[in-house]
C-alpha cells in the first residue's frame, strides 16, 4: 500500500514537471493577464465544469470574490461559479436538456467583455461546448483548462477557444490536481498584476 501512495506521488510530480517543461508556464500568464484586465475594465468571470471540475470552478470563484491570500488584503472580484445553483442546473437540465444548462447561464449572465472559465478533464463535455458558444455570440472570452490535445472543444469548435491551458497527461486524477493549482496560480497572477501581491 505505502508502495501505491508513492507511485500517485510520484506521477503527480512527473506531470508537474511536464507542466514546468512545455508552454503551459507561457500560457497561464496570459490567461492570468487576460482575467486580470477583464476585472479592471470592470467586467466579471464566469467559471463551469462538471464532477471534480464543477468542484474546482466553485473553488476558483471563491479565490477571486474572497481572496487568494490571506494575508492581502483586496477588494472583491467578480466571479461566479454555474455550477452552484441547485435549482438553475436542475430546472435547466429537466427543462432544456443537461447540455443546455450553462449555456442558459451564460445567456442571462454574460456580456460582450466577461471571460468564462470552461473546466473539462475530457475536452469533451457538450455543455461547455454549449457555454462556450453562447459566450463567443455574447462577446465573451473564453478560457479553457483541458488536457493532452483537449478533446472534442478543440478538435470540433478550436475557434470557441481563445486561451487553451492543456495538462500534459490523460489520467484523471493528475489531471484534476493539475486544474486546482492552475486555478490558483491564475488567481496569484491577478492578484500580482492589480494590487502588486507576491
Amino acid at each position: 500500500m505505502r508502495e501505491m501512495v508513492k507511485a500517485h506521488i510520484q506521477r503527480s510530480i512527473e506531470v508537474k514537471r511536464a507542466v514546468l517543461a512545455g508552454t503551459l508556464v507561457d500560457q497561464v500568464v496570459e490567461a492570468g493577464l487576460l482575467l486580470a484586465g477583464a476585472f479592471r475594465a470592470g467586467q466579471k468571470v464566469l467559471l463551469c465544469g462538471n464532477g471534480g471540475s464543477a468542484g474546482d470552478a466553485q473553488h476558483i470563484a471563491t479565490e477571486f470574490v474572497i481572496r487568494y491570500q490571506a494575508a492581502n488584503k483586496r477588494e472583491a472580484l467578480p466571479a461566479i461559479s454555474l455550477a452552484t445553483d441547485t435549482s438553475a442546473l436542475t430546472a435547466g437540465g429537466n427543462d432544456l436538456g443537461f447540455d443546455l444548462v450553462f449555456a442558459r447561464q451564460v445567456e442571462a449572465l454574460g456580456r460582450s467583455g466577461d471571460v468564462l472559465i470552461g473546466i473539462t478533464t475530457s475536452g469533451n463535455s457538450p455543455n461547455i461546448i454549449e457555454a462556450f458558444r453562447m459566450g463567443r455570440s455574447k462577446g465573451m472570452r473564453h478560457v479553457l483548462l483541458s488536457a493532452d490535445r483537449g478533446g472534442r472543444i478543440m478538435k470540433d469548435a478550436p475557434e470557441l477557444v481563445d486561451i487553451a491551458l492543456l495538462v500534459p497527461s490523460q489520467e484523471t486524477a493528475r489531471i484534476q490536481e493539475c486544474h486546482i493549482m492552475l486555478g490558483q496560480i491564475l488567481c496569484a497572477v491577478v492578484e500580482k498584476e492589480l494590487y502588486g501581491f507576491d
